[in-house]
Formats: structure tokens, C-alpha cells, sequence
């Protein structure tokens, strides 16, 4: 490679992170290159995953996936391909997803009978799979969930937030009663995405359901997670959608109850994609570039052995502190020699690894290193005896304190409006607008073009309050409970 491309290569290395307050999309995009993490594809709209950001979504893959099994979920796969027809079944799902299809005509060198449409969500194939499977309630419920990759041919990409490809993961289910359909689809939200989300991601979210524009196409009802990101817009983290028996009848999924009686199943369908990854980056991270909770990190404990050959006593002991500590934490040692320490820390500061040690001569002899917080930047001088007590202390703070630092961001930014004029006030500042609204789809969309924002989502966890209640837009009668508005992802 000519040095001229050497030196446009280093030169995009140290490139400095724009500001959030100068300009909050191009830092998010600049976080993400300097962490490493994707990069567009020759593809307009989709994006290459490099392995560091592809550690990540593994870690919230294994992780999710061993919640679901906890609760009973089994993995299956289908295909990537599904016949036009299928989704031609049900009506509103089609018509929902038209503008985002990508469609297959020829194969093989031949055009096709039919043409193939490139999975945007897998109901439709699946149920029809499900109405061969279940025969009786003795085969109710049925629980499956897939790991899988969706096309949705997106107009305005964004890395991780919206692709034309994503990664995600789908589940699927089918009840005997409308009641457990639903109670599943809130157990998932609940019990899986709310807890994963907060407890492993450190976003805190409002539990919720979506309006009826805002609702999957075909679905009776969908409930949602939301997440504020640190500009002040929305992002819906995750979805479960009670479908009650909708595609049960367009694809004549069926069973036996125990009189003997045909009925319809009732479903439900949930999930979560790579854009979990773009929540992470927009709630955390800094000027300084990627800031990842302990829980989520690809490297919780990166080490900094400051010495100049790789045969050092300091590097031997960096050695033997990864093999004491990495049965228990994901750890590195960054041995290059080439490079100044300072250049070390800049880099993976940049990666969002949350603790770094640094280990010098002078360190060694005193039987000590420097451990420093990627959060806070607080550093802390800590025997070397005493790290297996340090180091969880250090990532359990550190996980705590991203959390409540986000959820205090959130909730001083939450604000109740009464009229119009604060409505649009508000939502000029950015965060969350809680307002009595009609539920009205024309009204819903004025407001939408009015302001740029939507309904996020009527909160489970409001109470209803007394009195009588007006719209904040249009003046009509509205219900006791405030819906939360605000700009969106």
C-alpha cells in the first residue's frame, strides 16, 4: 500500500470526535468509527458490523438468549425467503410493510412464477409452519423464538438505528385464549427487554403501549420500551405485539380444545435488533468517544503495561494478573511496544472499555497499579493483592452509576403540559412530554406535523387521574392518564 494511504489511514485514526453539542449526529457517527465498531457497505443502506461492535451484539445475544430459555423459549429458523403470497394473506401487514419490501423476481437465471419477498418479519411463514404443528391444546402453548437477519429497505440509513439489513431476534407463540396471548407478549416486555435493558444496558425505559398508528401492522395491540438518548429524542428499544387470533385466521392456525370444538390460536410476536447497540452508544458515551457498561463489554479490564521490551518484569506480571483474573472478567493486555502508553489510553478510552489498569516500573516495586474508570475518568492507586476485591467492586459501581446517571438525565427532563403552548415549548427543549390526548389518529398526526413528534407510548406504570380531562391539542375529551410524547429515532 503506497504511504500516502498509510497516512490517510493513521490520519482518520486520530481524527478528533466532534462535540455532541456541535453536532450530535456527526459524533454519533464518529464514536462509532473510532470505536471501531461498522461502517457503511457498498450496499446504500446497510452496514458491515466489525468485530468489536459484532462482540458486542453477541454478548446481548448469549445474554438474552439465556433469559429466554429461562423461560421455557425454544430457537428454531426459517427461511429467508417468503412467497409474495403469504403476506398477501393479511391485509394490514402487508399494506404496513409494502414501502419496505424487498422483493425477488428472478433466480437462477430464470424469472419467477412467483416472486420471493426478502423477510421483513417472519409472522406469515411461520404461522404457516404453525397451523401443520399444533393439532390439539396438548401441543399449546408453542414457544419459538429466531436469531435472524431482516431486510427492510430503509430511505435514510443510519449505523445500528436504521439499515436497509439488521440483525435481530424474533419470537413467536401461540395460546389457546386471548388472555394468555396477551400476558405473554407483557411478560416478554417485562420480564426479558424492560430487566436485559436496564440491568445490563444501564437504559432505563418506560413500559408501554403504542398507539393505534403506531401499533405493528396486524397486531390487536403493541406494548413497547422506550429510551431517552442524551439529545433529548426517543428510542424504541424493544416490542412485544399481542396479534390476538389476526394471523391465526389468514393462515387457518387451528387446534382442538379439550371438548373437542375447532378454535383459532392467539399469538403473540416480540423482539429486539442491532439497534440496541445505537441506544448503548447515544445514552453513554462522551466526547472522548464509546463509554460501555461492565455487564455489555467485549473487554471489561484492559491492561497497560508500561515497559520496553516484551520480556520485562512489568509485562510478566501483567501476564500474571490476566491469568489470576480472566476466568472471572473479560480482560486484555495491550503488548504492543511500538506505541507510547498515552497513545494506549486514547485508544481504548475511544473503545469504551470500562477499567484500565496501568502497570509501570515503579508500580511493580510497590506491589501496585492505577486502575481508571472510563465513566468518570477518577483514577486510584490499588495493590495488586487486593484486585479480586477491587475490580467487581469498581464494575458494579461503575454499571450502577451509568444507570442512575441516565435515569436522572431522563426524569429532569420529563414534563407534565396542560396547554398547547407549553406542548410546543417542551418538546423545542427535548426529553419527555406527558400530556392528555384524545387518541385520535388525525389529531395524533397534526401533531406529528406540527412538532416532528409522536406518541411514544401510553405508560403502564402512570396512574389515571381525577377529574375531567381535555386533549392538549384539539381541545376534545381525553382519558385520565397521560401519553408520553416526544421526538424519535
Amino acid at each position: 500500500m503506497p504511504i500516502v494511504q498509510h497516512q490517510q489511514k493513521g490520519d482518520e485514526a486520530m481524527k478528533k470526535i466532534t462535540s455532541r453539542s456541535e453536532d450530535y449526529s456527526g459524533w454519533y457517527s464518529d464514536v462509532i468509527a473510532a470505536a471501531d465498531l461498522a461502517e457503511h457497505a457498498p450496499v446504500r443502506g446497510c452496514m458491515i458490523i466489525k468485530p468489536y461492535g459484532y462482540a458486542i451484539w453477541e454478548n446481548i445475544k448469549n445474554q438474552l438468549d439465556k433469559m429466554f430459555k429461562e423461560k421455557g423459549v425454544e430457537n428454531a429458523y426459517f427461511p429467508l425467503f417468503i412467497p409474495d403470497e403469504f403476506l398477501k394473506r393479511e391485509a394490514e401487514h402487508v399494506e404496513g410493510f409494502s414501502p419496505e419490501l424487498a422483493v425477488v423476481t428472478h433466480a437462477g437465471g430464470k424469472k419467477l412464477e412467483e416472486p420471493l419477498v426478502v423477510r421483513p418479519t417472519s409472522e406469515t411463514i411461520i404461522y404457516d409452519s404453525f397451523s401443520k404443528w399444533i393439532q390439539s391444546y396438548r401441543d399449546l402453548p408453542m414457544v419459538i423464538n429466531q436469531w435472524a437477519n431482516i431486510v427492510r429497505w430503509e430511505k435514510r440509513p443510519r449505523l445500528f438505528l436504521r439499515t436497509s439489513e439488521f440483525l435481530w431476534q424474533e419470537g413467536h407463540t401461540a395460546h389457546a385464549t386471548a388472555k394468555e396471548a396477551e400476558d405473554y407478549a407483557l411478560m416478554i416486555l417485562h420480564d426479558v427487554y424492560q430487566k436485559f435493558v436496564e440491568e445490563y444496558l444501564a437504559m432505563p425505559v418506560y413500559c408501554g403501549q403504542k398507539s393505534r398508528s403506531e401499533r405493528f401492522a396486524g397486531a390487536l395491540n403493541t406494548y413497547c420500551i422506550e429510551a431517552l438518548m442524551q439529545d433529548g429524542k426517543s428510542l424504541q428499544a424493544g416490542t412485544a405485539h399481542d396479534l390476538s387470533d389476526n394471523f391465526a385466521k389468514s393462515f387457518d392456525v387451528t387446534f382442538l380444545d379439550n371438548e373437542g370444538n375447532t378454535r383459532h390460536v392467539c399469538q403473540s410476536s416480540w423482539g429486539v435488533s442491532t439497534r440496541l447497540i445505537g441506544g448503548l452508544i447515544m445514552s453513554h458515551s462522551d466526547d472522548k468517544g464509546l463509554v460501555l457498561p461492565p455487564r455489555i463489554a467485549p473487554i471489561q479490564l484492559v491492561i497497560i503495561p508500561i515497559c520496553k521490551t516484551e520480556d520485562d518484569a512489568v509485562m510478566a506480571e501483567a501476564r500474571r494478573i490476566k491469568d489470576e483474573l480472566e476466568k472471572l472478567y473479560a480482560i486484555k493486555i495491550d503488548s504492543r511496544i511500538n506505541l507510547r502508553p498515552g497513545e494506549k489510553y486514547y485508544e481504548w478510552e475511544k473503545k469504551g472499555v470500562p477499567v484500565r489498569m496501568e502497570l509501570g516500573p515503579k508500580d511493580l516495586a510497590n506491589n501496585s497499579c492505577v486502575l481508571v474508570r472510563r465513566d468518570t475518568g477518577e483514577k486510584q492507586a490499588c495493590l495488586i493483592t487486593e484486585l479480586k476485591i477491587k475490580i467487581p467492586e469498581l464494575l458494579d459501581n461503575i454499571q450502577n452509576s451509568l444507570l442512575e446517571k441516565a435515569k436522572e438525565r431522563r426524569n429532569e427532563t420529563n414534563t407534565n403540559v396542560d396547554t398547547w403552548e407549553d406542548f410546543e415549548k417542551g418538546i423545542e427543549r427535548g426529553g419527555y412530554i406527558f400530556a392528555h390526548w384524545c387518541e385520535d389518529e388525525s389529531c395524533e398526526a397534526q401533531i406529528k406535523e406540527k412538532t416532528k413528534c409522536v406518541t411514544r407510548c401510553l405508560p403502564f406504570d402512570f396512574d389515571k387521574e381525577d377529574g375531567e380531562h381535555v386533549c392538549v391539542h384539539c381541545g376534545k375529551k381525553a382519558n385520565g392518564k397521560r401519553w408520553i410524547f416526544a421526538k424519535a429515532y
